[in-house]
């Protein structure tokens, strides 16, 4: 369950993953009028062919309005299962990050919370001893990355102490329910990655705190909070985060696959949803997704010097919106996320008129191959004159 924010290559074969904490590419369609659009069951089928994937699903939205949903590729491993509904829900790993951003940022916006305010005045970190230096961490820094915090995902992070390949759980433990603060505890005594607000590195442990502070202000779940908010008031009808394991993703969809010790791929549709939470676990589909980059991408969410905060340059660090730009040459935002099992992307435009969600379900590890053929496919859709 990697919740890395992933930027998909669109000029090569790999697939860059703990990018930025909104993993957008800041390449927006800019101001010319958005025709033509390819084929997407096309491209859904053609995404389903790509090394390692299951299945695929994907829809593209112009002002609203769907101009294409598709399906490839089948619900379970080896052909099995039919097709997956076009319209089926998936998992969006990451990029439910940007909206718990969201929602901490309306907190600030009611008065309830300040972007400088303390970790250690927020949380009993300290007390608990779960996080260094927790009263010098503001929440701008959590936010951004900033916060020095170290990764409790990975069971070897990397030499700075950020994210590793290989999670620090089982993830084949789907009923064990973790306390949010049980994951920061996985953190503890892993190297700071730096000094608070010198550098971005990339940490879910950032987030999993950041939902701890949501439910705290507001004696709401985590799930209420971003239901009332945001899935609601934007028609998101079909999307959720679920909480409690073993619950998993409602109705038709694809399953993902993840191979343990011996190399057997098994099953990752259970998935632990008590370690998702906050730092990746909302379940969604193309068209709810797509409602919800609009929205943002519109200004409709946050007053524009918060929204800021999410989406300005970070000072000798990476751009929170890194540029990335496809062939016929209009640039587009992406968010994106993977877990075992699946990876998920959304390009949209900076004006909030364009978004292409797609879901691949996975076979292995490697995410490289699907992210690739993700690119190819939002350019086949968005440039087909390319």
């Amino acid at each position: 369950m990697s919740y890395k924010n992933v930027r998909p290559p669109l000029r090569s074969a790999g697939l860059a993953a703990g990018v930025a904490m909104l993993m957008m590419a800041n390449a927006g369609l800019a101001t010319a009028a958005p025709e033509p659009v390819g084929n997407v069951q096309k491209a859904m089928e053609d995404l389903a062919t790509a090394p390692g994937v299951v299945g695929a699903v994907g829809g593209a939205y112009v002002d609203g309005k769907s101009v294409g949903l598709g399906s490839g590729g089948s619900r379970l491993l080896g052909g099995g299962g039919g097709r997956i509904p076009a319209n089926a829900r998936f998992r969006i790993g990451s990029q439910t990050k940007q909206m718990v951003a969201t929602v901490v940022l309306q907190l600030v916006e009611e008065g309830r919370l300040g972007v400088d305010d303390k970790l250690g005045d927020l949380l009993p970190v300290v007390e608990e001893d779960l996080v260094e230096r927790a009263h010098e961490i503001t929440v701008r820094q959590m936010l951004r990355h900033t916060s020095g915090i170290p990764d409790w995902y990975a069971g070897k992070p990397n030499p700075d102490g950020s994210e590793g390949e290989d999670p620090s759980f089982d993830v084949f433990d789907f009923t064990t329910h973790y306390r949010p603060l049980d994951l920061v505890t996985w953190s503890r005594g892993r190297p700071r990655t730096g000094e608070p607000g010198e550098k971005w590195s990339y940490s879910n442990t950032n987030y999993t705190l950041l939902g701890v502070i949501i439910e705290s202000l507001t004696g709401h779940d985590l799930a209420a909070e971003l239901h009332g908010r945001l899935f609601g008031p934007l028609g998101m009808t079909r999307t959720y985060l679920p909480v409690k394991p073993p619950e998993g993703i409602k109705g038709p969809h694809g399953h993902g696959y993840y191979p343990d010790a011996s190399g057997r791929l098994r099953d990752m549709d259970r998935f632990n949803a008590s370690i998702a939470g906050a730092a990746g676990g909302v379940v969604s589909t193309a068209h709810d997704v797509s409602a919800f980059q609009r929205a943002f991408a519109q200004g409709e969410l946050l007053p524009p010097e918060l929204q800021r905060v999410l989406t300005d340059r970070l000072p000798g660090g990476p751009q929170p919106l890194g540029k990335s730009r496809s062939s016929c040459g209009d640039d587009l935002y992406i968010m994106g996320g993977t877990a075992p099992g699946f990876l998920a992307m959304t390009f949209y435009s900076k004006d909030g008129r364009r978004q292409l969600s797609m879901s691949a379900t996975l076979s292995g590890k490697d995410t490289a191959g699907a992210g690739q053929a993700m690119g190819k496919a939002m350019e086949t859709i968005f440039c087909p004159s390319s």
